[in-house]
C-alpha cells in the first residue's frame, strides 16, 4: 500500500543509496536531498540540491505533505537539527533517522524521530525495506533480508523465564553492552518494527537481532543459552 504522501531521503551517501535501491523497486514517489550536486550525476529520480538542515530546502522537498522522511546525514548534529525542524513542520511525519554514534540515539529520539538505526549500509537497506511494507506501526516484513559487510540477522524465540522476558530495550541496552540491535518483534501474527527504548520484550515473542557474527554469538551466549 503506497503511503498517502511522498517520501523524502536526506543524504545520498552509502545509507541514502541503500534506501533508494529499495524504494526504487516499489510504487513510491520520493525526493532525495543532498548538498553535493555531483552525487546526482546520471540519476533518474527526483532530487534536490541543498542542505537537509535548511528549512527552505525541506519545504521545497515537500516536508509538510510527506508521509515518511529518512534522515541519512553523516553528522549527528545535522541529523538532530534536521529531525527537529522536520518534526516541527509536520507533526504527522514518520521520521526514520540514522545515528552515526550510539551516544546520539537518545538525542535523535528527543528531537522527534520515530525510529533510529545505528548501523550503516545495512541499516539503510533494512529500514527502507521494513518501511516499504508497513502500514502504521504494525508491519509485515520479508523473511529474507540481504545483509552485507559481515552483518547478520537472526531470529530467536523468547521463552518464559528468559533473561529477555519483561525487559525493555532501554534496560537491555544491547547496543552499548554488545553492539547488536533488536530490529523487529513478532508477537502472534503481528510484526513490530518500530522498536522504541520503552518497548518491552514478552515471553512468546520472536525477536530479530542484527549485528556482527561475534556480537550475535555473544548475545546468544548471554541471553539464549
Amino acid at each position: 500500500m503506497e503511503p498517502k504522501g511522498h517520501l523524502i531521503v536526506l543524504g545520498y551517501g552509502d545509507v541514502g543509496k541503500s534506501i533508494i535501491e529499495i524504494l526504487s523497486e516499489g510504487p513510491f514517489r520520493f525526493v532525495v536531498v543532498d548538498s553535493n550536486e555531483k552525487v546526482f550525476e546520471n540519476v533518474d529520480f527526483e532530487h534536490l540540491v541543498g542542505n537537509g538542515t535548511d528549512e527552505d530546502v525541506l519545504l521545497a522537498a515537500g516536508v509538510k505533505t510527506a508521509s515518511i522522511e529518512f534522515v541519512a546525514l553523516n553528522d549527528d548534529t545535522n541529523v538532530i537539527f534536521s529531525t527537529l525542524i522536520s518534526r516541527n513542520m509536520n507533526p504527522e511525519l514518520t521520521i526514520v533517522a540514522r545515528a552515526n554514534s550510539v551516544k546520539s540515539i537518545d538525542k535523535i529520539y528527543k528531537a522527534g524521530a520515530n525510529y533510529v538505526g545505528s548501523l550503516s549500509i545495512v541499516a539503510g537497506q533494512m529500514l527502507a525495506k521494513m518501511t516499504a511494507n508497513c502500514m502504521g506501526k504494525i508491519c509485515s516484513i520479508d523473511e529474507d533480508i540481504m545483509l552485507y559487510e559481515g552483518i547478520e540477522i537472526e531470529k530467536h524465540h523468547v521463552e518464559r523465564g528468559s533473561l529477555l522476558e519483561n525487559r525493555s530495550i532501554e534496560e537491555l541496552d544491547l547496543e552499548e553492552k554488545i553492539g547488536c540491535t533488536i530490529v523487529g518483534i513478532k508477537r502472534g501474527k503481528l510484526v513490530i518494527t518500530i522498536i522504541e527504548r520503552q518497548t518491552i520484550i514478552r515471553a512468546g515473542d520472536t525477536i530479530a537481532v542484527v549485528g556482527s557474527s561475534k556480537q550475535i554469538s555473544e548475545f546468544k551466549e548471554r541471553y539464549i543459552g
